[in-house]
């Protein structure tokens, strides 16, 4: 970090001099349009002036509802040389969700991406405390400003000095388990996990160029996109389209990235595509994934076609990155590995007493980048970050070599027969089965009352009939045991997901 503790100093002004030609933001899929090292300093510091120009005060919040496109570091960056707070938006969201946001946030600036203002529109009517909005792209819409008229003239700005444990931006939650959760990090919250996953497990390097299929606007994608190619002063490839099977290959063969990022849905997909699809030619050398456990089956049907290993991990919002994953060389698919360099974990009961191995427990994690807490939720805050601790909500068992296994939810484990089930253990048996693309298991409840696994599976081609739901009963009962079975197998085209690609299976156990 810079002595000021802004940590725009490091990531962004440090490269002035250092690299400043060198490309460090290029958007794919034709546009065409890149971003160096020293526009990003330049930029940076108008947008800084112009957000001071527009009367936006320092610690106020500026809500980001842009797509991965190369207006989105320019806004990030300049809102923290400002001290203003930026917001980075899902932008998969309903009108209602982004009324509640910007309520609860009181942004009272908000850029847009033009392809995303008609849904924001009725919200941004309600919410009082907008002073102005900012359009990147198409027409202007009255009563707004384009992106472009919104910085000229404006007189750039040096990063405004501030404690590495100020409020630097606030990510909102996933919402896999409920509403949305504004989390609040601080600037040496971003150099932590460049310090530690992102140099001591992802190894970014110079030359690296970096494609994450995981978007900005999460704290996965945030990392991965954005912090650990501006430590390490590498190159990142910005989509601002849908990640599918065809986009990502179509982008891993134009773009050439060395690093991937991605997410166990679309890995799953992607496999399941170069079934008949050929192979890019990229030059890949690392491959990661986060959201949810990867299963064990497209780890290895991925390492099998790329010669490429997938380093699993875990992270939260709360946590901002990865903080438990496997390692290069080191991986042990169907595992998320061991603790990243700098963070310490523990398994704890329903007691809080410490787990031995080989017994499952919720999973605790202390690190430097942690949270300072939620907006506006006391009550959440105090039990989720509990002094240096924060719970993760997870339950993992932890095995004899010391690798944790990812079991589930704490909201998601059920038990049957009076033993404890891991949902992740059927799922990873199901999509085991070479006509199950995606699956999902819930408890519901027999005609005696008592929970028994649902499973709702997507498959790879056709529907689904009672010959084949026989069979994966039965293949399930050979892979993981004869009790943990799915009773019951539903037939689905989609499960539902955050744009982050996890399974809310709340709303499956809803249907239930």
């Amino acid at each position: 970090m810079t002595p000021s503790g802004n940590a725009a100093g490091y990531f962004v002004d440090r490269h002035r001099s250092e690299r400043p030609d060198k490309v460090a933001f290029r958007e794919a899929a034709g546009a065409q349009r890149q971003l160096t090292y020293g526009d990003l300093a330049e930029s940076s510091d108008r947008m800084a002036g112009a957000l001071r120009r527009a009367g936006i005060a320092r610690e106020s919040r500026a809500a980001m509802l842009v797509l991965d496109q190369i207006e989105f570091p320019q806004i990030f960056w300049g809102a923290l040389k400002a001290g203003v707070v930026p917001v980075p938006l899902n932008t998969l969201l309903s009108t209602s969700v982004y009324e509640v946001i910007l309520k609860d946030s009181r942004a009272t600036i908000l850029f847009v991406s033009a392809e995303l203002w008609p849904v924001v529109e009725p919200a941004v009517a309600a919410c009082p405390d907008l002073q102005r909005v900012v359009v990147i792209g198409g027409e202007t819409p009255e009563g707004c400003n384009s992106f472009e008229d919104f910085l000229a003239g404006a007189e750039p700005m040096e990063a405004v000095a501030c404690c590495p444990d100020e409020t630097a931006f606030w990510l909102y939650s996933s919402g896999s388990t409920g509403q949305p959760k504004g989390v609040r990090h601080v600037h040496g919250a971003l150099a932590a996990t460049a310090d530690t996953y992102g140099a001591q497990v992802l190894q970014v390097a110079e030359d690296d160029v970096i494609f994450s299929a995981a978007k900005l606007f999460f704290a996965y994608g945030l990392g991965n996109g954005m912090t650990f190619p501006l430590s390490a002063g590498a190159t990142t490839i910005l989509f601002d389209g849908r990640p599918t099977p065809d986009s990502v290959l179509s982008i891993l063969d134009s773009e050439k990235p060395t690093l991937y990022c991605g997410v166990p849905t679309l890995y799953a997909a992607t496999v399941a595509a170069l079934e008949t699809a050929e192979k890019p030619d990229a030059p890949l050398r690392r491959c990661i994934s986060a959201g949810e456990a990867l299963p064990e089956e497209v780890g290895r049907k991925w390492e099998d076609i790329w010669g490429v290993e997938i380093l699993d991990g875990v992270g939260s919002t709360e946590m901002l990155h990865i903080f438990l994953s496997n390692a290069p060389g080191d991986v042990v698919y169907g595992t998320s590995g061991v603790a990243v360099p700098g963070y310490e974990l523990r398994l704890v009961d329903e007691n809080d007493e410490e787990v031995p191995a080989g017994g499952i427990g919720e999973l605790l994690v202390r690190g430097a980048s942690a949270a300072e807490g939620y907006w506006n939720q006391r009550g959440k805050s105090r039990s989720t970050f509990e002094g240096e601790w924060t719970r993760t909500g997870d339950k993992y068992e932890r095995g004899e070599d010391g690798r944790f296994i990812y079991c589930g939810r704490t909201d998601d484990m059920f038990k049957v027969s009076g033993i404890w089930l891991s949902p992740f253990e059927l799922e990873q048996a199901l999509v085991a089965h070479p006509a199950v693309l995606e699956a999902a298991v819930v408890p519901a409840r027999d005609e005696e009352g008592l929970e028994k696994p649902k499973a709702h599976i997507v498959l790879k081609d056709g529907t689904g009939n009672d010959a084949l739901t026989a069979d994966l009963k039965a293949f399930v009962k050979e892979k993981v045991g004869k009790w943990k079975y799915p009773r019951w197998i539903v037939y689905a085209d989609d499960l539902p997901k955050t744009a982050t690609g996890k399974i809310q299976r709340f709303k499956l156990r809803e249907d239930a």
